[in-house]
């Protein structure tokens, strides 16, 4: 297997079935390698903001709407392909391509599963086309797994609702055109998760690593950009809301969406799991292709170090974690375009995928040796990229503990 993986520089041509799928992943991965995989480490380096170019390519290109049905201007494409083009983007920059597809996601699907027939017909058509840029507002400074706990409040007033509160690790905030929020509704701290409801909150968007938005009638947004060791390009921002005011109509439902925030969320977060599944194995395929390359090209001791059983056992195990990474993302994928709800699979998926990211990267960078830890090769950002994996999307004790094993025992007892 180690040899195989040299000799083909660990490229991945893996069986996918439908042509569509094919077709879909042979077109993300020449624009992946052709317009993203060359601004990468200079936007990681940087920590420079996804150019613009790339936005407006993968909009025309429809991968913003692969999950919106055809009716709300999207593509109907269904969730393997999406996973299918969100791997190969990832392969290229988990920060400046893997990631963007994530956000109107999430909240696409919250949309479907909850939005009145008028919000969906506002909202979907632009996250589609990629004239909305969306950011997820849920995680709080005090306030991370234990999301029923929330803090940050929703006030009736003036024909909306006026937001006060701190969010934190919100992904592209700065650059986003809204934001999908989660705040509590009902202010007794007893009513816990059905006390929370689910905003589309309009904002204006701005380029650099600190923003402040300021409404007429005296509210005020602002945020700035937390410093990561990885992942960048998108920026993760702490924010802050004092009686911003958000329309009525942009709580999703509406009146009958007031408490119903939560499991809107979950439901978009099952989609995001099983999308970090994809961004997972992309990491992970970089890593693998990075290393064979690395393995044939290095020579010591009077040849390739690919040429040593050692290297090729390693590059065996990489390639079969990967494969192992890929399948199980896939099968989740498809279970989920069968049925949405199957949120078991996608969090299986999310768990093993990134762990397999974590391993694989640095099993890499100690093939790579000491240029492994030098920036000017791009198993390094790998690395660093791969180690907030585990973390977002449900950290991975929370998985393991609530999500995937409650599930398991639920389905035994039934």
């Amino acid at each position: 297997m180690g040899r195989e993986m040299i000799r083909g520089r660990g490229a991945n041509n893996a069986w996918l079935g439908p042509d569509v799928a094919v077709m879909a992943r042979d077109s993300a991965r020449q624009f992946a390698r052709k317009e993203v995989a060359p601004l990468a480490e200079r936007i990681h380096r940087h920590d420079e903001l996804v150019p613009e170019a790339i936005i407006r390519q993968m909009a025309e290109l429809g991968y913003f709407g692969m999950s919106v049905p055809e009716e709300y201007g999207g593509q109907g494409m269904g969730n393997l392909v999406m996973i299918v083009i969100t791997e190969e983007l990832s392969v290229a920059s988990l920060a400046s391509a893997g990631s963007l597809i994530t956000r109107p996601e999430i909240l696409t699907k919250a949309l479907l599963k909850g939005g009145t027939e008028a919000q969906k017909r506002k909202w979907l058509p632009p996250i589609a086309s990629g004239e909305l840029m969306v950011g997820i507002s849920v995680t709080e400074p005090d306030t991370g797994s234990d999301v029923a706990s929330i803090r940050c409040r929703a006030e009736r007033g003036d024909g909306g609702w006026y937001l006060n509160g701190a969010k934190a690790w919100c992904t592209f905030a700065g650059r986003a055109n809204v934001l999908a929020l989660l705040a509590r509704t009902n202010p007794d701290p007893k009513a816990g998760a059905r006390g929370l409801s689910l905003f589309i909150v309009p904002k204006d968007a701005f380029p650099g690593h600190e923003f402040e938005m300021r409404q007429s009638g005296g509210g005020v947004l602002h945020g700035k950009a937390d410093a990561t060791p990885g992942y960048r390009g998108m920026h993760s921002f702490t924010l802050g809301l004092e009686r911003y005011l958000v329309p009525a109509e942009n709580l999703i439902g509406e009146q009958a969406g007031e408490g119903k925030g939560f499991y809107l969320q979950m439901q978009g977060f099952a989609a995001g799991r099983l999308q970090t599944g994809g961004r997972a194995t992309g990491v992970a395929q970089a890593a693998l292709e990075a290393t064979a390359t690395y393995a044939a090209e290095r020579k010591q001791f009077g040849g390739a170090i690919g040429d040593f059983q050692l290297t090729q056992h390693k590059l065996g195990r990489m390639a079969t974690h990967v494969a192992a990474a890929r399948q199980l993302t896939y099968a989740a994928a498809r279970a989920m375009d069968a049925d949405e709800t199957a949120a078991l699979e996608a969090a299986m998926a999310k768990l093993f995928a990134s762990d397999v990211a974590v391993w694989v990267t640095q099993e890499g960078q100690l093939v790579h040796g000491g240029w492994g830890y030098a920036e000017e090769f791009a198993i390094s950002r790998y690395v660093v990229d791969a180690l907030v994996l585990p973390i977002f999307e449900g950290v991975k004790p929370i998985l393991e503990l609530k999500v995937i094993a409650r599930a398991l025992l639920g389905e035994r007892a039934g």
